[in-house]
């Protein structure tokens, strides 16, 4: 879905954009909002970041949910609480989930491994 919406706006891009696009950038920068053209963009203006996380023990939650207090959207690994102990990891994700969803956040599950944790600016479509 996402390499969908990817390839429609990219379609979409003025002639001068498809040309730096087809110039072997292996990304592109889609505007989000809140700077105006030509702008150079403040601090946190119209960005939000994306941390990658691993949590081991329990002790790790604050350290990850001080990323999201902070805005920032968390993708979490967990295989190795997981291969570790359950019963933990139990703990750790019922954590997430209270403190998360207190701020209007959201909690996902990405596959067998992988948490993502979104503040509340962010939406996660299911």
């Amino acid at each position: 879905m996402v390499l969908k919406r990817l390839r429609r706006m990219r379609r979409n891009l003025s002639a001068t954009d498809q040309e730096t696009f087809d110039a072997g950038e292996d990304y592109i920068e889609v505007d989000i909002g809140g700077v105006p053209a030509g702008a150079e963009p403040t601090l946190g203006a119209g960005k939000i970041g994306i941390v990658i996380e691993s949590v081991a023990e329990f002790g790790d939650t604050e350290r990850v949910l001080k990323h999201v207090r902070e805005g920032n959207v968390v993708l979490m690994k967990v295989k190795a609480l997981k291969e570790k102990d359950l019963g933990e990891l139990k703990r750790v994700v019922e954590r997430f989930k209270r403190t998360v969803l207190a701020q209007n956040g959201d909690i996902v599950g990405v596959e067998q491994d992988w948490l993502l944790l979104v503040p509340d600016q962010v939406t996660v479509h299911r």
